[in-house]
């Protein structure tokens, strides 16, 4: 895995239509802790917590980040890094089916036969429900091989379909993982990038997500996104 990336950021002139922002509280939105781990936040490392999506018109969207546990954040919809067959396993994909009971493998089971690469389909949360999620999405990040195979274009394809589930469903926060940088092997600087970008455009066309939170449970992760961020802001 590599390392994480300098916190020591430049200052930078945010781009216009997106502005970095301080932590700040948001109505509905409440920030898990950890049972064994303290929740840091990206303003440790960059200088802000979220990124503010400019959309003429209508009420700006937010991206923010979370050092944590997924599965005891509260948000309308929860993404999953799913594989293939859609078949559960470990990771982010094993925490979620856990948390969520034998409930989830059914439902998939009974409604899809596998989804695609860079694609993600909809159920109902199972006991996470009883957390206020309404909906996981399941989505299919690449296997990183070293770029040859249009990871790029796939990852931010699986980001895509799945907030537009998600938005489509009647979500309006949304908590994603960094799909395809564990075991799939996708390097964290760049997955960062493609995912931060992919979320931005995203929210900029959705019609009710209002929030994107990436929780992210180590902190190579957590250090590449907040640097990510910062340089999405940047332009």
């Amino acid at each position: 895995m590599n390392g994480p990336p300098s916190a020591d950021l430049e200052p930078r002139i945010p781009h216009p239509g997106y502005r970095l922002l301080r932590r700040i509280a948001t109505p509905g939105h409440t920030f898990a802790q950890p049972r064994s781990r303290q929740v840091r936040h990206a303003d440790e490392v960059s200088g802000a917590t979220q990124l503010q999506v400019d959309r003429p018109g209508r009420t700006p969207a937010l991206i923010g980040l979370e050092l944590g546990d997924i599965t005891t954040v509260r948000a309308d919809a929860i993404v999953n890094a799913a594989n293939a067959a859609l078949a559960g396993g470990g990771g982010v994909d094993g925490a979620i089916h856990r948390a969520a009971g034998p409930e989830l493998m059914a439902e998939l089971r009974s409604r899809y036969d596998g989804c695609p690469t860079g694609n993600a389909v909809i159920t109902g949360s199972g006991r996470l429900s009883q957390r206020g999620v309404r909906w996981v999405v399941h989505a299919v990040g690449p296997v990183w091989f070293g770029g040859r195979r249009h990871e790029a274009e796939r990852l931010r394809s699986a980001y895509l379909a799945a907030l537009h589930l998600a938005d489509e469903g009647g979500a309006t926060s949304v908590a994603l993982p960094a799909i395809s940088c564990g075991v799939y092997g996708y390097p964290l600087s760049e997955g960062a990038a493609v995912a931060l970008r992919a979320v931005r455009d995203a929210l900029a066309d959705a019609r009710g997500l209002e929030r994107a939170t990436f929780v992210l449970y180590s902190d190579d992760t957590y250090a590449a996104f907040a640097t990510a961020l910062a340089d999405l802001a940047g332009g």
